[in-house]
């Protein structure tokens, strides 16, 4: 039986690594559908965060309506009657079943038949506190958002500014999608401010050729490839630098030089990109998760009612 080095695990773990990373890259660019994005994502993405210091249901924190414990669906006049209350800093807030419902769908979403409104979920209310606390957090600690600001993360997210076609296509109403953007926008600038770990943009996939052959080679792959490796190629001698980088190591079999590279090389360096990217993504979010966490624990949350 042959005994295994060091060098042989060490090979292993990259082959597992660029497999993982073949199989959760996104494949070559093609044009996205609009709004491609759910709405409610652009928020839930950034309010992660398991921890709260305390809950309490059936109106424990004396700030919820009694008149709507036990009950499922609500009356269109309790709409604004308080489902729960949530405690940070000192300061209580009420929550209300529109707010809840506004924050992830539309009121006509939740209309039953005979006229009734579904209680938001225990979820739901958990939720929409967890949200409104980092965004106190972001405007406590000065972040603000301008049109501009919030136009351009909807254009990014959603693929469109156009708020009132965002609220048409979600059944929104346009100043609902408008709070949501803002919202999300400022808690994203929060995370960008307190996180340490940069990611950066994810890697955008080589052009596919349009005959499908992977061989096919040019100096758009070259470039492609050389603008991805950054100092371990060489541009002087116009080969690798020899200091056996993640792209110089994954592309040793392919042929690659300043002004040709085939299609298959340039997907293998971006196998590599979108793996390192991959990695300081999972490093920003268990970042981001620790500091909302920090805030949650310091948090009380008092709910009416308990819905499935």
């Amino acid at each position: 039986m042959t005994e295994s080095t060091p060098k042989d695990k060490s090979e292993e773990k990259d082959k597992k690594a660029e497999k993982a990373a073949k199989e959760t890259a996104p494949k070559a660019k093609k044009q996205l559908p609009k709004f491609v994005v759910p709405l409610v994502c652009a928020v839930v993405a950034l309010a992660v965060g398991l921890c709260a210091g305390y809950f309490a249901f059936g109106g424990a924190q004396g700030g919820a309506s009694g008149s709507l414990s036990g009950k499922t669906t609500v009356k269109k006049a309790e709409l604004d009657s308080t489902i729960a209350t949530y405690t940070y800093k000192g300061k209580t807030y009420k929550v209300s079943a529109r707010d809840v419902i506004n924050s992830t769908s539309s009121l006509s979403s939740q209309k039953q038949d005979d006229g009734t409104y579904k209680l938001p979920s225990v979820d739901g209310v958990l939720s929409y506190a967890r949200s409104a606390i980092i965004q106190q957090e972001a405007e406590a600690k000065g972040i603000k958002v301008s049109e501009k600001d919030m136009k351009s993360y909807a254009q990014s997210t959603l693929g469109s500014s156009d708020y009132s076609s965002i609220a048409s296509s979600y059944g929104m109403s346009k100043s609902t999608v408008k709070a949501l953007v803002k919202q999300s926008a400022e808690m994203q600038k929060l995370r960008d401010k307190v996180v340490k770990t940069k990611a950066g943009t994810a890697p955008t996939a080589p052009t596919e050729p349009s005959d499908g052959n992977t061989q096919t080679a040019s100096a758009d792959y070259a470039k492609y490839i050389i603008n991805l490796a950054g100092d371990e190629w060489d541009a002087q001698k116009g080969t690798w630098s020899g200091k056996g980088g993640s792209y110089e190591t994954a592309l040793k079999s392919y042929t690659v030089t300043a002004d040709s590279a085939t299609y298959e090389a340039a997907q293998a360096a971006y196998y590599v990109a979108y793996q390192e990217y991959s990695q300081k993504q999972t490093k920003v979010s268990e970042e981001w998760t620790e500091y909302v966490n920090g805030l949650l624990c310091n948090a009380t949350v008092s709910i009416s009612s308990l819905i499935a």
